[in-house]
């Protein structure tokens, strides 16, 4: 028999979780296929941000739209965040927080690993999350308190192995003072574990902590947009996240692990410095 998320309602004074997650869903779902099958051959960088390498696309404007554009039909009232520009204050005290393409390098490449981040919060706490990740037909999601799931599976990290047999992705920023320092953080940690990845998405690698399909994570620069749905995604699948010892994630690292391997982890990116240049 299928193990599927039970209908659980809101606490008082929350919205129905269930609508959040099918808007969320809904959302997330159009924008991976505007993105998956409207792709242009010729498809060029429409802008850049923190540097010349860090590039925008047409079509991740177009997506952010789309959403915008869907979660003012169905949640007028509620504020967002989003990666491209799109961020209102709102008055429900929900509010969305939204990466329409996480991974834009790897779009730009015609490279597969590439996602749709989309959660709503009410202050400041994820209540759910969806991570949808096309090209492999993907769809993650979670509902703060009650589990992550792909599709109808309910999703588990992976048993702790000891660190030195972890399977630990991490990413790097595309300002060159910040990147070359997380360079030298993965120097060193790379002897003291299985292997280091870099697949180039935050959220994938997050929602993959969630599935089993990597022992941990951690990233310096990450922004709300880039970890909140992936976040709660690989809480609720049995992994521990923070950032500096005793903190929660943030602008300045990001670490999500089962327990096991997340405080031996954090301990390492302390030592090393992982949250500044």
């Amino acid at each position: 028999m299928t193990d599927q998320p039970p209908p659980t309602p809101g606490p008082a004074g929350e919205p129905p979780l269930e609508e959040l997650l099918s808007v969320a869903l809904e959302a997330a779902r159009r924008a991976g296929a505007l993105l998956r099958d409207g792709r242009p051959v010729d498809l060029g960088v429409a802008a850049t941000k923190s540097s010349p390498i860090d590039v925008v696309t047409e079509m991740d404007i177009a997506a952010e739209k789309l959403i915008t554009d869907h979660l003012a039909e169905h949640r007028p009232h509620d504020g967002l965040l989003g990666e491209e520009g799109g961020a209102s204050e709102g008055t429900s005290g929900i509010r969305w927080v939204v990466d329409p393409l996480d991974g834009t390098v790897n779009y730009l490449y015609g490279l597969p690993t590439w996602a749709v981040s989309i959660a709503a919060e009410r202050d400041g706490e994820a209540l759910v999350g969806v991570v949808e990740v096309p090209l492999r037909g993907e769809t993650f999601q979670a509902v703060r308190g009650r589990g992550a799931w792909l599709g109808e599976r309910r999703l588990r990290c992976r048993p702790a192995p000891q660190l030195d047999r972890a399977l630990i992705a991490t990413g790097f920023n595309y300002v060159t003072t910040v990147r070359a320092h997380q360079a030298e953080v993965a120097h060193r940690l790379l002897p003291l574990v299985r292997d280091v990845r870099r697949s180039g998405s935050a959220a994938v690698d997050l929602a993959d902590v969630a599935a089993g399909r990597l022992d941990g994570y951690y990233e310096r620069g990450l922004r709300p947009w880039d970890r909140a749905a992936g976040a709660l995604i690989a809480r609720e699948a049995g992994a521990l996240t923070g950032g500096r010892p005793g903190g929660r994630e943030d602008d300045a690292l990001t670490v999500a692990a089962p327990p096991g391997v997340f405080e031996p982890l954090q301990a390492l990116l302390e030592d090393f410095g992982a949250w500044h240049d």
